[in-house]
């Protein structure tokens, strides 16, 4: 299968040259990759072992099990109801590409800014309150990564296509649960610096391909005007 440079895959397909004989402008491996850097985990170990880091394993286990079920519950159905609203609404895939990388742009670069700031201490809410739903949405299950999922389903064109997409959704939290469940043998034998500079040279890519995406999402739809 023909591959393309990562500058170039699209959370939306542009009019341009497909993948021979699929229809499609990047592949299974590109789109993975896509899901990987927008849902992966390396931005969620940090957050999910500093929430975790008063439990017992036990605990840590069953607080993974519980946030991998509801990633996939929540990844599935945005990707399926929220590919339908966009087709009964008629909005245009280019238009779900600029937003989600808006969205993944300004969350970009405060990943890269905060590593020149001091850390805040935990509001009196945060110290009380369960983690489970902030880690799941937006630390795992980020907005753009559900953008990216919905455009993609959008614009497949057979049943079989759209459960790949979906399925490829579902592998990376795979991997997420994989390095939850495994959070502290990383952070003991790892620690948390390799982790950091991981993020920061992420959090430079993530920055790159989220201005690569808006300004192909404008130049879309500035070719669609007549």
């Amino acid at each position: 299968m023909q591959t393309v440079p990562l500058a170039v895959v699209l959370i939306a397909a542009a009019p341009g040259l497909p993948l021979a004989g699929t229809g499609y402008r990047f592949g299974y491996d590109e789109l993975f990759l896509l899901f990987f850097i927008m849902l992966g985990p390396f931005k969620a170990m940090g957050a999910y072992f500093a929430a975790t880091r008063t439990l017992d394993a036990p605990a840590v286990r069953r607080l993974g099990l519980k946030m991998f079920g509801l990633s996939v519950i929540a990844i599935l159905l945005a990707g399926s109801i929220g590919a339908a609203i966009l087709a009964k609404w008629q909005i245009d895939v280019a238009v779900m590409q600029l937003v989600a990388g808006l969205v993944f742009f300004l969350v970009a670069i405060q990943l890269v800014l905060v590593q020149y700031r001091a850390p805040a201490a935990p509001s009196p809410e945060q110290a009380t309150s369960s983690p489970l739903m902030h880690l799941v949405f937006p630390v795992t299950v980020t907005p753009y990564g559900i953008a990216a999922v919905i455009a993609a389903m959008a614009l497949s064109q057979d049943a079989s296509r759209s459960a790949s997409v979906l399925g490829l959704a579902v592998a990376v939290m795979v991997l997420d649960l994989l390095a939850f469940l495994g959070v502290r043998f990383i952070m003991k034998w790892i620690g948390p610096v390799p982790l950091k500079i991981v993020s920061a040279v992420l959090g430079i890519l993530q920055v790159a391909l989220a201005t690569q995406l808006i300004i192909d999402a404008v130049g879309q739809m500035l070719r669609a005007m007549p």
